[in-house]
């Protein structure tokens, strides 16, 4: 008995100790808290995303609880979870079609895996620049058929936010292709990116993301396809220290819903959430570009390199990927791709 009795005494002593650290532990979200109490809202949107706030893009979900709160009255609230809160993107799409999870700003690079003509945006040279962009979100016949593309899959597409302009990060200066045949770069887990790279023939691994930060330590990979934006702030620079601009695609969120939820919500608190949606995702593209100067700027002082490929090199990186136009073609629509390519060229 007294044996038990010292080693519940022990045990109470270590969680003791161990408690003070646990309590001290930085909440990353903590400015990001709602400043009403959710607790008596009638009807819950459940929106998740894997960034941080930190990303103008991302810290929109933030500004949509808010507006929609006050809006409605406080009947509807938009529980947004960053940060992976509820799963990595895949998990989180299968959430989604069955409804546990209401909505989601999901990565352009793996949005085609919920419907083939929302890889359009992933294509490179097609949407790639923020004028661009502009442009498909406010023409109707471009971007009507994108936001419908999903609902054999029981998702609506709401909107699009972003975090900037694709390009390499990489260990070592990469200012031509045949530099680039040197760097094994990271890419997403998403199909127009693998189709991309072995067009223009260069190695690459598929990779999550939360595995990134230790490959690049290790030298597992020692480039990166990603934003400016999104390798600064989450300090990507600080191994890989020069990043070529290409400018290929932008990197986007794109706002999926539940379609089933979405029409069992009251016609008026339909009209709020998709009105706010609309006009704080067109809020946070003009941030988005204001981020990503910001973004370049404090990592050139920071020391980081910037490279450009010549002309020719990016035209030849764009007469590779016509196979993949091809491919793509096939499942977006030829007729669509077409329409898509013409009207933003």
């Amino acid at each position: 008995m007294k044996r038990m009795m010292k080693s519940l005494l022990t045990l109470v002593a270590v969680l003791a100790l161990a408690t003070p650290a646990v309590a001290g532990k930085k909440d990353p979200l903590a400015a990001w808290k709602p400043k009403f109490d959710p607790s008596g809202a009638k009807y819950k949107y459940i929106l998740s995303n894997v960034s941080h706030p930190a990303i103008e893009g991302v810290a929109v979900g933030y500004r949509i609880r808010d507006k929609v709160w006050e809006k409605s009255g406080g009947r509807l609230y938009v529980d947004f979870r960053p940060l992976s809160q509820l799963g990595g993107e895949k998990d989180v799409i299968s959430k989604l079609k069955l409804g546990a999870v209401q909505g989601m700003l999901c990565s352009s690079v793996a949005a085609a895996n919920v419907a083939d003509k929302l890889g359009i945006v992933n294509l490179p040279y097609v949407v790639d620049t923020f004028d661009k962009l502009d442009t498909f979100r406010n023409t109707p016949e471009l971007w009507e058929p994108f936001a419908n593309s999903a609902q054999r899959s029981g998702i609506l597409v709401a909107d699009i936010t972003g975090y900037g302009t694709y390009g390499w990060a990489s260990n070592i200066p990469v200012k031509t292709l045949a530099d680039a045949k040197k760097v094994n770069f990271r890419i997403a887990q998403a199909p127009v990116n693998k189709d991309s790279y072995k067009a223009w023939g260069l190695k690459f691994t598929v990779m999550p993301w939360p595995d990134v930060p230790q490959a690049l330590q290790t030298g597992v990979i020692d480039g990166l396809d990603h934003t400016p934006t999104v390798c600064n702030i989450t300090k990507k620079f600080e191994i890989a220290k020069n990043f070529t601009q290409l400018d290929y695609a932008q990197g986007l969120f794109i706002h999926l819903m539940n379609k089933r939820w979405f029409n069992k919500l009251p016609k008026d608190l339909q009209t709020i959430l998709m009105d706010t949606i609309a006009e704080e995702s067109a809020v946070a593209r003009d941030l988005t570009r204001k981020q990503q100067n910001e973004q370049i700027a404090k990592a050139k002082a920071n020391g980081v390199q910037f490279y450009t490929l010549s002309a020719d090199e990016t035209a030849l990186l764009i007469k590779k990927t016509q196979p993949v136009y091809e491919s793509w073609g096939k499942k977006i629509g030829p007729g669509y791709l077409k329409k898509v390519q013409t009207t933003l060229k």
